[in-house]
């Protein structure tokens, strides 16, 4: 669903942690960056950080089948 305009906190919550998958759903919700508020500051390493090992297997995984659906079609 997109959101005009919206306000995104992005500062990393008080008891865990932000990954590029949250930030990018997160942004994702405007029709554009100039919609986009930010609430406040935020640490700017979490932009440079790895994706989730976890996430990079699932996405392997989906691939995989995606792959072996086109083969059998």
């Amino acid at each position: 669903q997109t959101i005009v305009p919206v306000i995104i906190d992005i500062a990393t919550p008080p008891g865990g942690a932000l990954n590029l998958f949250n930030i990018y759903v997160a942004l994702s919700r405007s029709s554009g960056r100039h919609a986009i508020r930010l609430l406040r500051d935020f640490d700017e390493a979490v932009f440079l950080q790895g994706h989730s090992p976890e996430l990079l297997q699932e996405d392997d995984r989906l691939e995989k089948l995606k792959k072996e659906t086109m083969d059998w079609w």
